[in-house]
């Protein structure tokens, strides 16, 4: 039986949720009616066609990137928890955020973090193009990480891996490095490691405060 009522955000967030778990490819008009427990027509009625829906998903997931708050004492703190903040966001919705990118929206789903990143990079005392560097160099270097991040969970198995490359005779003078490298990344702890490295040298930059 068909469901009686249905509003527009539950259909929304089901289509969501097919797209995270399956892709775009898996969002059809019936499938997302079977999922509803509902019919089509009630579907084009909240929502239009399969267009439509799509530019609607959009269009939330470019709303809910922009609520980024900063936290921490200081500017790099506060720069720093950006990073971590933008970072969860874009992996959390993979399939949702190529939706965006493929309608040229990526941009403007950008523009809170950069103002989030601008205010900060102002507080620490950095103004004009070197400002702007600052935020696109964090912004980048997000991005960057998670890119290669997300290409190495889809790689095929390495043979050999990592850990059989790095044997202690890869690096006699260093078998701590050697160890070390043998050992599975731990993406979060290079995330912040870099993103820290980064912001630490950036702000260097910036002049002393009066007084």
């Amino acid at each position: 039986m068909a469901r009686s009522s249905l509003t527009r955000d539950e259909v929304l967030d089901a289509a969501a949720s097919l797209v995270k778990q399956r892709g775009p490819g898996a969002l059809t008009m019936r499938g997302l009616a079977a999922e509803l427990g509902t019919a089509v027509t009630s579907i084009y009625w909240h929502v239009g066609n399969r267009e439509s829906l799509l530019d609607a998903l959009v269009e939330r997931t470019v709303q809910e990137m922009g609520a980024i708050r900063p936290a921490g004492r200081t500017p790099a703190e506060r720069i720093l928890s950006v990073a971590r903040i933008l970072r969860r966001e874009l992996r959390e919705r993979p399939h949702l955020i190529a939706m965006v990118h493929e309608r040229g929206l990526t941009e403007r789903m950008f523009l809170p973090a950069q103002q989030a990143l601008v205010h900060e990079v102002h507080a620490a005392g950095l103004r004009g193009a070197r400002a702007a560097d600052a935020v696109r160099a964090v912004q980048f270097q997000i991005v960057g990480f998670l890119l290669v991040e997300r290409n190495r969970e889809r790689s095929p198995a390495q043979s050999p891996a990592e850990s059989e490359l790095w044997d202690p005779a890869a690096a006699p003078d260093d078998p701590g490095l050697a160890r070390a490298l043998a050992r599975p990344a731990d993406p979060e702890r290079l995330f912040l490691l870099s993103v820290r490295a980064l912001v630490t040298a950036l702000l260097a930059t910036a002049p002393p405060a009066p007084g």
